[in-house]
């Protein structure tokens, strides 16, 4: 068996969706009348709910990247600004109608992400977080994070949405090099990237820097030489990931010239991993890392299938009930987004994810955790006995891809060189022949 990990990046999603239920057939506009719905009987059993986050989708940028295939939009209104007030009006209607599915439930974190959050100012950032603090109960030490491009940058700016509740800054950097970062789209250069570093190291606790490799032309040397400029600054969390010709995008369609081959990314991957790890910061998921005490408590919520609530253009939920779980999708087009959830319909669609599923989605989650999982936390978060996990549980671990303790199940490390292939085990048999892995929001940054 060969091939590269599946790939994954912040706010890219793509649920297992097949079966889902145009909101257009149901009243889910008033949740609190649907919500018997929800907790009618079942055949699962969860006997506690999971944790619960929040994803806030913001999705206007200034350019689309031709490498990306996340729901976010160039901004080309006729107005000289984004509509922020009428944006956040949809998002805290949005949150009104969702709120009986979540009565009662604390949040652990927020991540706002998009496209470019950054382009919101200030003083709408401020006053979104201050209407959800109106809404929901926040843990006190709830992580909040808000993506930032370096093409935003502006001094203080930074240290206003500090003010403003934000404790976490995601610099989606990509890369040090100018002409690389002309390649790639972005619409920042190197200089504003190290602004936009040294200002987040000032004013927030913690934060992330993402980075890419395997970037056209890219020699490994230079790879891990843009990863060591990174670690001058010593983040206290760092994302790297592999430039991926996403279906659909500018990139796709048109590749860049003098791509890296496959041998040589995954050369790249394994230098990459090495030099941060040298530095001190540990691996702890696929394209994560973090220092003690620094690793993203949103994302992991993620990767050990905890809850999310998302609003926003084309963003997803998973909530957990007693007997089932459900994923929802909104709207995806902006303009769109703010007209239904005004009048209470910003969801497109939602569906009941099967029980048949459930083995094959958790494991999408848990196994790109360098630890793994205990076997109990399966059952918990899932409704469902460990043996419905055997049948590709012992396959992968003959096969070397696994390893099973009484307190632990995780990839080898072979078995996480090849995490796709070892997922294909978990395939539910309907969607074995017809269905590739899916993707997982990670708003992982």
């Amino acid at each position: 068996m060969s091939g590269p990990v599946i790939p994954i990046h912040p706010q890219a999603e793509r649920a297992l969706v097949d079966d889902a239920t145009p909101v257009g057939e149901l009243p889910l506009q008033d949740a609190a009348a649907h919500l018997p719905h929800y907790m009618r009987a079942g055949t699962l059993q969860l006997q506690a709910l999971p944790p619960l986050a929040l994803y806030v989708h913001l999705p206007w940028c200034l350019r689309k990247c031709p490498y990306c295939d996340f729901n976010s939009h160039e901004w080309r209104g006729a107005e000289s600004v984004i509509p922020e007030q009428r944006y956040v009006q949809a998002l805290m209607a949005d949150l009104d109608v969702a709120l009986p599915c979540i009565w009662g439930r604390r949040i652990a974190s927020i991540f706002i992400g998009g496209g470019t959050p950054s382009l919101f100012s200030p003083d709408a950032i401020d006053t979104l977080l201050a209407q959800v603090r109106a809404r929901v109960s926040l843990a006190p030490d709830a992580e909040i994070t808000l993506e930032a491009n370096p093409g935003t940058f502006e001094r203080d700016r930074f240290a206003a949405y500090a003010q403003a509740g934000v404790n976490r800054l995601s610099i989606g950097v990509q890369s040090f090099d100018d002409a690389k970062l002309r390649i790639l789209g972005r619409v920042h250069d190197a200089a504003q990237a190290r602004a936009a570093i040294e200002e987040a190291s000032r004013v927030v606790p913690t934060f992330n820097i993402d980075l890419m490799f395997a970037l056209p032309g890219q020699s490994l040397e230079q790879a891990v030489a843009e990863v060591q400029q990174a670690l001058a600054y010593k983040p206290p969390h760092l994302s790297l990931y592999q430039l991926t010709l996403e279906p659909q995008t500018p990139f796709a369609k048109r590749p860049p010239e003098q791509l890296p081959d496959a041998d040589l990314a995954a050369d790249m991957q394994q230098a990459v991993a090495d030099a941060a790890q040298s530095a001190g910061l540990e691996r702890y998921e696929v394209s994560a890392y973090g220092r003690p005490g620094h690793t993203s408590r949103h994302n992991r919520n993620y990767w050990e299938f905890g809850d999310y609530l998302g609003l926003g253009a084309g963003a997803h939920s998973k909530l957990s009930f007693a007997h089932r779980i459900v994923r929802q999708t909104r709207r995806r087009q902006p303009e769109r987004y703010m007209q239904q959830a005004m009048s209470g319909a910003a969801m497109e669609a939602e569906h009941e994810v099967a029980r048949r599923e459930l083995p094959f989605e958790f494991l999408l989650n848990a196994l790109r955790l360098r630890q793994g999982f205990n076997p109990e936390l399966y059952t918990r978060r899932t409704g469902l006995p460990l043996s419905t996990l055997h049948p590709g549980l012992q396959q992968a671990v003959r096969l070397g891809l696994l390893h099973e303790t009484p307190d632990r199940i995780a990839a080898t490390p072979r078995g996480w060189e090849l995490l796709n292939e070892v997922l294909t085990l978990f395939l539910p048999p309907a969607a074995s022949n017809s269905r590739e892995a899916g993707r997982i929001p990670d708003s992982t940054v």
